[in-house]
Formats: structure tokens, sequence, C-alpha cells
């Protein structure tokens, strides 16, 4: 069985009900399309929506997606802290089973040329799908957002992969590409300086110098009067929760600031878990096949 995951970030974390009816009709616009979580965060003002199917239901749910969020969402009137350059942010297609890499660059390419058609969205490619190497890393393209995309686009090395060569006025433009899974994980500090929060980014992202496979911004949790540093682990067998976390620990320390709490967001792979258990623990010669549910499950 051919088995894609795709996860959908779109620009909406306030109102659930709008949220979940996007997700809802996503997922019941094709068959064989599973709706496996949705994750919203007020503070980002964004959701994480999880689907998994084959190509086809896939790019039907991804279609119905834009066409409920395009009608839902208007860039014009959104603040968060989380960058954004889409109302449809980013759309990145995983290769679970059964299907290959080459399989999601061709359908990643595949549905933004159908979004470009149908919403007048311009798209960009990322990751595996890219056409350029400037254009391979999403911070990249995200760079300036929304409010800075018309003067970027209209830079000839920042046309669109598909559609028109200017923003959609309300949904601006989206990224969709193929990647292996990542990791969206958050730790929160128990501070409201947020300018702690983006020196610890900083020394650990790998764009600056830090850890290798990670992404990091540090926000300011406004309803919360927290400052998060916020990361996508891009390879968790290299770079594993556990270091992340010590690492971040250690850099607070530094700043007199103690870690509040972590957060994942949206699905994980038990194996991230597995390998953090076993170095919190300390446990000698553990196995997967230890896990009870592991066992059962086979």
């Amino acid at each position: 069985m051919a088995i894609i995951e795709c996860i959908p970030n779109i620009s909406e974390g306030r109102r659930p009900d709008i949220v979940n009816a996007i997700a809802d009709a996503a997922a019941s616009s094709a068959p064989g399309v599973r709706l496996l979580n949705v994750s919203s965060d007020p503070a980002h003002h964004r959701s994480v929506i999880t689907l998994a199917g084959d190509a086809a239901g896939l790019k039907q749910a991804v279609l119905t997606l834009f066409d409920r969020t395009l009608a839902e969402v208007d860039l014009t009137r959104h603040q968060g802290e989380h960058p954004r350059l889409g109302a449809v942010d980013v759309v990145p297609f995983v290769p679970i089973q059964g299907v290959t890499m080459a399989d999601c660059v061709a359908l990643a390419r595949e549905v933004g040329a159908e979004v470009a058609a149908r919403f007048r969205v311009p798209v960009y490619l990322y990751e595996e799908a890219a056409t350029t190497s400037a254009r391979r890393n999403l911070e990249d393209i995200r760079r300036g957002e929304f409010e800075g995309l018309a003067a970027k686009m209209a830079a000839a090395e920042w046309r669109p992969d598909f559609g028109p060569s200017v923003p959609h006025p309300t949904a601006g433009a989206t990224v969709i590409g193929a990647r292996m899974p990542l990791i969206a994980y958050n730790i929160n500090l128990a501070t409201d300086r947020v300018e702690v929060a983006k020196k610890i980014a900083s020394a650990v992202r790998h764009s600056s110098g830090g850890l290798r496979f990670v992404k990091a911004m540090g926000v300011l949790l406004d309803d919360r009067h927290i400052a998060q540093v916020s990361m996508n682990l891009t390879n968790f067998e290299k770079t594993p929760i556990s270091r992340v976390f010590e690492f971040v620990k250690r850099e607070a320390a530094r700043y007199g600031v103690t870690v509040l709490e972590s957060e994942v967001v949206g699905l994980v792979p038990q194996a991230a878990l597995v390998a953090a258990a076993e170095y919190f623990l300390q446990l000698d010669g553990f196995s997967a096949a230890q896990v009870l549910e592991n066992t059962l499950r086979d």
C-alpha cells in the first residue's frame, strides 16, 4: 500500500471551528485520505494539519484545503509570531510506505501547477522538489514574509515556479515540496525576555553555527507572557531531541533562565521518543521491541 504524509500549514490558529472545518473538508474530499492530527497555536496564529493517503487522494485533499482556506484567511489582517508567506503557507509531502522521494517530488510539482492554475496563487517549490539551490530552504523563500512579497517577487530570481508573478491579494504565495519527516519542537522558557529566546535560537540553529539539522527562532507568547525557542528538527536520528533539549537548557542557564516545558507540534516518530527515553533514563541495551504496544502490534 502506498502511503504519503502531507502536512499543510495554514495561517489560522485562533478560530478552531474554521480550522477543523477546513481539515475535515480536506480529509473527506477523497477516498482513502485520513486526517491524523490538527494542531493550532493562537500565538503563532497557525495550524498544522496532518493527512495521509495516496497521491491521487492527497492531491484532491490539498486542492479542497486551498479552496476552503482562501475563503477564510485574509493575510492583510493576519498577525502572529510565526513567519508566513501565504494563507496556505507550506505543503510538504513525505514518503512513508511504498513510495519514493521521487514520487513525492512529482506529486509536489503536479499539485503546485494545479494550485497556481486554479487559484491564481504563486507557488514556490522547496526541499527535494526545489528547482534551484536558492529555493531549497523554506526560510529563504519565506524571508520578507507576506508584507515584503510583492517587492521580492519583482526580482527575476524570485519569480515563482508556477503561477502569477505578483502575490495573491489576500493569500500571498505558497510553498510546496517534498521532504523527509521532521519534528516541530518548541521549548518554553520561564521568562518573558524574548531577547533570551532569540539568542538561544541563534546559538542552536545550524545556519548560525549551532546544531546540524536544527532550524530555530525566538518568539514571545503574548497570551502566556513567556518566551519560546521554536524549532524544526529535520533529522532526529542525527540530531536527537535530547541533544537539542540539553543544548537549549544549558544556553538558558547562561542567562539565569530555566526551561518551563517543551512541546511537540503535530505528530512525532516513536523512534524519536524512544531515543529520548534511552538518553534521559540512561537505559542500557534498550530496544523498541521492549515497548509493550510494539510487541502486541507485531
